[in-house]
């Protein structure tokens, strides 16, 4: 009697520890959906902000002579009205205008002369009429060479606007010829995104692609645009194709020329399967997920494609619906008890 109690007690303890190794051998885990959003692929690409060309101002010099002073520097913000350079006449500039006023002297004295011998009766009215045919053709001389500047020693440059000094060709000393282009300047509210793409991804930009723009060296910075231009051949420097896109003008300010961005080009959208990113294992056999079937484990293998801040597109392998492990599947093995975590 008590050896059949024992062998009764010992079966007893055998189920028991079974249902605790069965309820032991089950992994916890955090199961979630596939479910589908709408997916649009983005380009990262480099750049750096330059100058608008087309709010560039270029001044030239409208007569020859020596560059005396230079007060603007390379990449200084100007007013309107600030002091550029001065410099001074060249003599034959000069002398050209010193003929021209003289002539209009001359032509003005002749004129008298003419004007009294026909009251004298001495000339003719043609002649008269040629004088002062003259003396207009010799003022309208003279007022040209005043607008050159030539009627000034020395000529000082004043900013025509107000900008940033893009250019600077000229140095103390220089002689320089008429026509001379000595700086630019560039306006502040007016800058652009030269952006670098790959050439195979050409094909996917266009005018009006929107883009994210953010600064290398101004944290938290950040601007919407659209793409305005994309170029038509390679660079030799870069071997890349630029990119142009306007930086907003509030948020200009911000920016100096020649900082490095990172843009984010957003290109067509689609809808597509996805999962968590932490669903996602990679082994030496490649991607795949732990899909949750009758409270078991399945290992499947996934091709993914673009990938979120927290969620990662499958183009292969699941459909929508399906189960997947999302928290616990480094513990797992192919066909493992799983249950939900509490």
């Amino acid at each position: 009697m008590i050896k059949t109690v024992l062998i009764a007690g010992a079966v007893l303890l055998a189920f028991s520890s079974l249902g605790a190794l069965a309820e032991t051998a089950s992994v916890a885990i955090r199961s979630s959906p596939v479910v589908q959003r709408p997916i649009r692929e983005t380009l990262t690409v480099y750049g750096q902000v330059q100058a608008d060309p087309d709010a560039t101002l270029t001044v030239s010099l409208s007569h020859a002579g020596l560059i005396t002073a230079v007060a603007a520097r390379l990449g200084q913000r100007v007013k309107r009205g600030d002091t550029l350079l001065a410099m001074t006449t060249a003599p034959a500039a000069r002398t050209q205008y010193l003929q021209g006023r003289s002539a209009v002297d001359y032509a003005q004295s002749e004129l008298q002369r003419q004007e009294q011998l026909l009251r004298e009766q001495l000339t003719t009215r043609a002649q008269v009429d040629g004088a002062r045919k003259a003396l207009a053709d010799a003022r309208s001389t003279l007022q040209a060479l005043e607008a050159q500047g030539t009627g000034k020693a020395v000529e000082t440059l004043y900013a025509p606007t107000a900008g940033i000094i893009t250019a600077l060709n000229v140095k103390q000393g220089d002689r320089v010829a008429a026509d001379a282009a000595a700086l630019a300047i560039a306006s502040r509210d007016r800058l652009i995104a030269v952006l670098g793409v790959e050439p195979e991804d050409v094909g996917a930009l266009g005018p009006g692609t929107p883009v994210t723009l953010r600064s290398v060296f101004v944290p938290g910075y950040q601007a919407q645009s659209r793409i305005s231009e994309v170029f038509a051949m390679i660079d030799p420097g870069t071997r890349l194709v630029d990119v142009l896109a306007p930086i907003p003008a509030a948020k200009a300010h911000h920016l100096v020329l020649g900082s490095a961005l990172i843009a984010d080009l957003e290109l067509s959208e689609h809808r597509g399967l996805t999962v968590p990113r932490s669903a996602v294992l990679q082994d030496e056999r490649g991607h795949f997920v732990f899909r949750v079937v009758d409270g078991n484990a399945r290992r499947v293998a996934v091709a993914i494609g673009i990938e979120g801040d927290t969620w990662i597109e499958i183009t292969q392998g699941l459909k929508l619906g399906e189960s997947v492990v999302s928290t616990g599947n480094y513990e797992l093995r192919d066909g493992m008890t799983v249950r939900e975590a509490r």
